[in-house]
């Protein structure tokens, strides 16, 4: 399984959903507050390419988007073999 990383900050209800929905799925993920860890949004906007929202989920280096992203690659069936890729 590729390692997930997910940008949060502490109040944002769409961090917890999509933290929810990779824990159904099993996934373990490396949660990054950007407002607690230094440089951590920088680098969240860079790597998301200029997405400066939160949450931003990389699966791998695969930039997944937000909560909508994600469940919308639930829906169609592409985020269970992206998560065991």
């Amino acid at each position: 399984m590729p390692p997930v990383t997910i940008y949060t900050t502490a109040w944002c209800p769409y961090c917890s959903a999509a933290k929810s929905l990779l824990k159904e799925k099993g996934a373990a993920f490396n949660e990054i507050d950007v407002e607690k860890t230094a440089g951590a949004r920088s680098e969240m906007t860079q790597r998301a390419g200029g997405r400066t929202s939160v949450p931003q989920i990389f699966v791998g280096e695969t930039h997944v988007g937000g909560c909508d992203d994600l469940y919308a690659l639930d829906r169609a069936g592409r985020l269970d073999p992206l998560l065991t890729a």
